[in-house]
């Protein structure tokens, strides 16, 4: 057995190895209602101008703003009204000069037209001329034709995530399907001899698995689906049975607990029961969450994770959630870049231990006229929920600072 972490890296470095792994299956073709949440395997290119013509973003009046230069209060303008035009119609007859045509929004532009008048800038005084007395500038109030994109261009670059805005931008260039990976499926499982199912009263020196259910959340929120293969006694080849079925079935393997290097920790040496297996980590600069593991079999990856839940969430969020992104297909994005944040003034001092990146729980807390809201870091010991409960998100100390100064700037990392 090891007595010590044996390779112990960097949060970056982790990060930076996992960027290696992708999708482990062929990508399919979806139709289009099937694609909200996948990941793109092909670059997307737009098979027409979008808008397909110059149309009005506002009810009112298509004018030349040449006519209306230097109208105003004082010195209002005088436009013939010779038209009006509906949605669907193309107009071919030009606007000249004095001229306009009633328009509503979403209809085609007319020739000679550079911009919309909105209705609520104009006055009617006969059947057929308005009064103006506002300017109006070229281009204001118009949607032209290619603005979003152009027939040919890349609109989306595959690996990018469909979300509702990209859904949206697949509809209106028509696309019927499109190719994209399949999720990845992690295997889920829980080591230890005081573990029960959350259903299960536990005896005395028991202690129901919290991790199997917080894992399963965050893997079906950042695109993966969770494969549950119980609890497994400290036993090394009880473990090593489990991680083969698991193995067998995903394409990602987490397991909770047995990671560190204690007499009924097993997880690496179960690892290094299968001959192809490579240890690319055994232990993170991280706090909580530094008995971590990271190995491949075959492939496939695998992570062992503390078991205090508190050190299994923040390690999920910041090593684990970035990996299962990069086998949905998300591979080479920087995705601490992607984790929301916000700006904070810390509460009050924080120690941190030099060459260890620490991510302390903080609650915010709002008040009425201060310019940012007050972080509070919320310590407590790694085993224990109730932090992670009462906090909105965490803070990062860097691995080359000592701490952060209270009433200083810092960005929360905010769950959800």
């Amino acid at each position: 057995m090891e007595t010590d972490f044996f390779q112990v890296l960097s949060v970056q470095d982790f990060l930076n190895l996992i960027q290696s792994f992708r999708a482990l299956r062929a990508p399919a073709a979806r139709e289009l209602a099937q694609l909200a949440d996948a990941v793109l395997a092909e670059d997307i290119h737009s098979s027409g101008d979008l808008p397909p013509f110059s149309r009005s973003a506002m009810d009112g009046y298509a004018v030349r703003a040449a006519d209306l230069f230097g109208t105003g209060e004082s010195n209002p303008g005088y436009l013939q009204v010779i038209d009006s035009i509906a949605v669907g119609v193309i107009e071919e007859t030009p606007i000249g000069p004095g001229q306009c045509m009633e328009i509503v929004t979403g209809a085609a532009l007319p020739p000679g037209a550079d911009a919309v008048l909105m209705v609520e800038y104009t006055e009617s005084i006969a059947s057929d001329e308005i009064e103006v007395r506002r300017t109006v500038a070229p281009g204001e109030h118009i949607m032209f034709q290619g603005e979003d994109c152009r027939r040919g261009e890349r609109v989306l670059a595959s690996g990018t995530r469909i979300r509702a805005q990209e859904l949206g931008l697949l509809g209106a260039l028509g696309q019927r399907e499109a190719a994209v990976f399949p999720r990845p499926e992690v295997g889920i499982i829980s080591s230890g001899d005081e573990l029960v199912p959350p259903d299960q009263d536990p005896n005395p020196g028991q202690i129901r698995d919290v991790n199997a259910l917080t894992l399963h959340s965050g893997i079906e929120s950042c695109g993966g689906i969770a494969r549950h293969f119980g609890i497994v006694p400290d036993r090394l080849p009880a473990i090593r049975s489990r991680l083969q079925a698991a193995l067998e079935a995903c394409d990602l393997v987490l397991i909770s607990g047995g990671s560190s290097i204690g007499r009924r920790d097993f997880t690496i040496q179960a690892l290094q029961e299968f001959p192809e297996c490579r240890i690319l980590a055994h232990g993170v600069s991280i706090s909580p969450g530094k008995p971590t593991i990271l190995g491949v079999i075959g492939g496939k990856p695998v992570v062992g994770l503390p078991g205090q839940v508190t050190s299994v969430q923040v390690v999920f969020l910041v090593l684990v959630q970035p990996l299962i992104r990069c086998l949905a297909g998300e591979a080479g994005r920087d995705f601490s870049a992607r984790w929301p944040s916000i700006p904070a003034e810390l509460a009050r001092n924080l120690a941190s231990k030099q060459g260890r990146e620490d991510y302390v729980r903080v609650r915010l807390e709002y008040s009425s006229g201060a310019a940012l809201p007050l972080a509070v870091p919320l310590i407590g010991k790694s085993g224990l929920l109730k932090t992670m409960l009462q906090a909105d998100g965490l803070v990062r100390i860097p691995a080359e600072q000592e701490g952060l100064l209270e009433k200083s700037e810092v960005r929360v990392l905010v769950f959800g």
